[in-house]
């Protein structure tokens, strides 16, 4: 027996120290691509682009927090893209009807909240797996979005619903000689106020809860953890379940920073999504991830797009590139798990 629980410390010890690896690794690679591309354009390491990083970062961090409480569990969620649409859609249509801002936009973090737990309902209760259950939810949510709209945006919703994606703490302006505003210092952006909350509520929750502890233990041996006691349909229904509330919460930012409900928007979000969470160092077998290795990711992939932005690329180049980067992560874990 002391034999066993030694050798189950030292896989212990193995796990955190390859983990630990791996996230050092990702900001070294994240600090890399800074030096270049601050070498390639002057302008990149201005607080205006830094800014844009920021809000172009906190809707694939959001997205990559939900993502990555699935991942851990073993499982993954395809339908966060289509979810984020519906959810933004769902808020538009709320306010078009005449309901207050605030209360429109909980109603559609709630949508995503009740389509990531028709996820948990469907892989736990009718036994389909992640991959097909998240991608048939992936095709309701878009056309569910589409049909209500009639595939046409939805504009004019008051300046009220552009604050929470464009406004920022501690913006100062002032009137200029010339009668118009002149922006003294931009802010901190509410997106990334509000990124960096949820990492650090989910984060807690995940190291310092009962939860959190259920959630690894799932995806490391379902069975074992079964037999210990953990209510693993449960463990999973919660872990889908904010992975929806969080794509709600990213549409209803995404729309508000756009000032116009897009049912179009959010497609491939959750290949980003899952690309941040493997690259921080989430494993696709389950059982290894955390918060901070996912927003590492996340700003990973941002700086890239932006990098690739001002260098001129095309869309088309930096969906290659990050390709070869998400593979490569893929293939670290790979051999992190073959040791």
């Amino acid at each position: 027996m002391a034999l066993i629980k030694r050798n189950e410390a030292g896989k212990l010890r193995l796990a955190i120290s390859a983990g630990m690896f791996h996230k050092l690794s990702a900001l070294l690679t994240l600090l890399i691509l800074i030096i270049i591309f601050s070498f390639g354009n002057s302008a990149f390491l201005s607080v205006n682009n830094g800014l844009t990083i920021l809000l172009q970062t906190a809707i694939i961090g959001l997205l990559g927090i939900g993502m990555t409480m699935v991942i851990i569990t073993g499982g993954i969620d395809l339908s966060v893209g289509s979810v984020l649409a519906l959810s933004g859609t769902i808020t538009g249509l709320m306010i078009k009807a005449g309901m207050p801002v605030v209360p429109a936009m909980f109603f559609g973090v709630v949508t995503g909240a009740l389509c990531g737990l028709f996820n948990g309902f469907v892989i736990t209760k009718m036994r389909i797996t992640p991959f097909v259950a998240t991608l048939g939810m992936m095709l309701i949510a878009r056309g569910v979005a589409l049909q209500l709209t009639g595939a046409a945006p939805i504009s004019q919703l008051g300046e009220g619903f552009g604050v929470l994606g464009n406004g920022a703490l501690f913006r100062v302006v002032e009137m200029g000689s010339n009668g118009f505003p002149k922006v003294i210092f931009p802010g901190i952006p509410y997106p990334a106020i509000l990124l960096i909350f949820m990492a650090v509520c989910v984060a807690y929750v995940l190291n310092r809860r009962q939860i959190g502890r259920h959630i690894y233990s799932v995806g490391s041996n379902e069975e074992a953890a079964r037999l210990s006691g953990v209510k693993v349909h449960r463990t999973k229904m919660i872990a889908y379940t904010f992975s929806g509330a969080l794509a709600g919460l990213s549409g209803v930012v995404l729309m508000s920073r756009l000032i116009t409900v897009q049912p179009n928007e959010g497609v491939m979000y959750e290949l980003d999504a899952i690309a941040a969470a493997v690259i921080g160092g989430a494993s696709l077998m389950g059982g290894v991830g955390n918060i901070s290795g996912t927003m590492i990711g996340a700003f990973i992939i941002g700086v890239l797009r932006n990098g690739l932005n001002m260098a001129g690329t095309s869309s088309f180049i930096q969906q290659i590139v990050i390709g070869f980067v998400v593979i490569l992560a893929v293939y670290i874990d790979q051999v992190r798990n073959r040791r």
